[in-house]
Formats: C-alpha cells, structure tokens, sequence
C-alpha cells in the first residue's frame, strides 16, 4: 500500500462538541466524538471505517469534507491543485476543493430536494463548481451519470418522490460524480436499503470506482458490506481507532479485544456453518462526555492492566501492514 500515492491524510483528529446548561446555556461539558484519530487514505483504494453507534464514523467522514469544523488536527488532502490543510480553510477558500471531495448520504429519502427535479439536483453541482458549462454540456453530463448509474434519460424531469429507496441513492451517487471527485464519503449508503438492493448499490459503486478511478472513505455498520466492498478496515470506538489494516488478515485474525467482540457478533447466515465462539462484552460503553482515561476501551476490556489508565495507547505497527492501539496484543 505504501507504493501508492496517498491522497489524504488525517493527524490528530478531534472534534468536541461543546455541551451547555443551566440559567445562561454556559458551557458545562464536550462530547468527545473524535479525540485523537489519524490515518491515511490511498488513490484508488477503499478504506472502511466501522464500529458501533456513536464511535465517531459519521463524524469523521463530516470534518473531512468540512460540514463540521474539526476542534484539532490535520486533514491534508492531495487536490488536482497541490496538497492543503483543510482545516486551515474557511468557507470560501474550501469551495474549489468540494468538487474533488463529494460525500453521498446515508437517508436517501432526505438528502434529496424534494421540489427539485433529478435533473436539476444532478445539475446543481455543476452549476457552482463549473460555471463555464453551458446549458448543453450540462444536460449531457446529468444523461450520461443517469445512464452510469442505471436509470434512464426520461426519469430526469421526475421528482425524487417518484422513485424507490434504491433508485434515490442511485441519483444520490450520480450527483456525487457530477464534479467528477477524487474521494468519494460514503456515509452509511445501503443501511436505509433493503437487503437485496443493498448488493446491487454495492456492486454498482465498485463498478463506479474503476471507471471513475475513485477512492471511498466507505463508513458502515454492516461487516459484511465492508468486507466485501473494502481494501482496508479501520475500527473505531469511543472517537479513537482501535485497529487499522488489510481486510482480509482483520477479518480472519483480529488481534484488538474489541475488534474480536465486534465481529464474534455477525450474525451468519449459513446454518449448517460452525459458529464461531460469541465475545460479550462486560458493562456498557461509556459516555463520550466522560471518558476513561488511558485507553477508553479498558473499562470493558479483557486484557486491560492498571498501566491502561496512563496515557492514550499509540499504535504499533506490524509487518503485514496492520495497525493495532494496545500493547498487550501480539500478531
């Protein structure tokens, strides 16, 4: 992976939102929904980000493309124009780079205008991020992504309630490519889907990613949709990055306790497949306003020792690639 030519690269994240009460709605607390994430995203590849509820993916996926202002860090990003500092960019100076990083949204039925046509939603982007388009040229490209993305030239004047949960994330993805971006965040885009519609939207996104030479930042609840769609795997928990590294050795091997729990927990579908030992985890997970110190996996955690409570685990690097944050493990 390191032959390749990284395209972003995430230090340090934190993104802590602020919590207020009493008489004046002072601010009496953070939740901590990112505190200290780093990695790196290749061209061409798709990095998965899991976890459970409220780890941090979404948020993540949102301070990268600056719908949240991140509370530390860098996102460095190698744009068509040179590398940058998102985070260093203010609304203005971070226009020229949304055509480069486009995200597509977990709700189908909301992220799309109701009283816009599939034309004019598809078109929009291109409005604002390619003035020098004429009408023509326009009309052309929106035909084009309806026809890559499955749907037909005489749906574009219909309106989004006029079409299924599957068919709106269809659109959804073709308003993504309209600026025709280098990465793609995928943000939970199959969870609002049915099952059997969820594979087609799955397969039609890999499809994409080779005629488009895209890279996803692929951001899910579901194993095995990223398993199956994923290069790489990132497991989050309590806004840090517990482990890091190829799928396929993550998936056979975990070596992180709670990378172990999470996936004793998929359910399969195989009866007569032997099931693997079930992982259940003691105490609940703890509130992001309150966290442990040290590592915030150790209050739940099986291998934890009173050293865990110092300092914040780093990660450490072996030679298959793999990224692990606990030094009580072993590859």
């Amino acid at each position: 992976m390191e032959s390749k030519k990284r395209l972003l690269e995430v230090r340090d994240l934190k993104m802590h939102f602020p919590v207020t009460g009493g008489l004046l709605s002072q601010v009496v607390g953070y939740v901590k929904a990112l505190d200290g994430v780093s990695f790196d995203v290749f061209e061409g590849e798709t990095l998965g980000l899991v976890g459970e509820s409220g780890c941090g993916k979404s948020t993540t996926g949102r301070c990268i493309i600056k719908l949240y202002e991140p509370t530390a860090g860098k996102i460095i990003f190698h744009s068509r124009r040179g590398p940058v500092d998102l985070t260093e960019l203010d609304r203005d100076s971070m226009r020229p780079y949304r055509s480069e990083i486009q995200m597509i949204f977990q709700d189908p039925y909301s992220s799309l205008n109701p009283r816009m046509t599939v034309k004019t939603i598809i078109e929009e982007p291109l409005v604002i991020h390619n003035p020098k388009m004429n009408y023509r040229e326009r009309e052309d490209r929106v035909l084009y992504l309806l026809d890559r993305v499955g749907l037909r030239a005489d749906q574009a004047e219909r309106y989004p309630h006029e079409f299924s949960g599957g068919q709106r994330q269809r659109i959804g993805i073709a308003r993504a490519l309209s600026t025709n971006p280098k990465l793609i965040i995928a943000d939970e885009p199959v969870s609002a889907l049915d099952v059997s519609v969820q594979a087609q939207v799955v397969n039609l996104m890999m499809d994409l990613q080779e005629e488009f030479k895209l890279t996803y930042i692929f951001i899910a609840h579901d194993l095995a949709v990223v398993k199956h769609i994923s290069e790489r795997i990132a497991v989050m928990y309590l806004g840090n990055m517990v482990e890091l590294g190829p799928g396929d050795p993550i998936y056979e091997n975990p070596v992180h306790p709670y990378t172990r729990a999470l996936l004793s927990a998929t359910p399969v579908a195989d009866p007569r497949a032997k099931l693997k030992d079930r992982i259940v985890l003691q105490g609940d997970v703890p509130s992001p306003t309150n966290k442990p110190s040290g590592c915030g996996f150790r209050t739940r955690c099986p291998l934890a020792e009173p050293s865990c409570s110092d300092e914040a685990p780093a990660f450490q690097s072996f030679e298959s690639g793999r990224h692990v944050a606990c030094p009580h493990v072993e590859e």
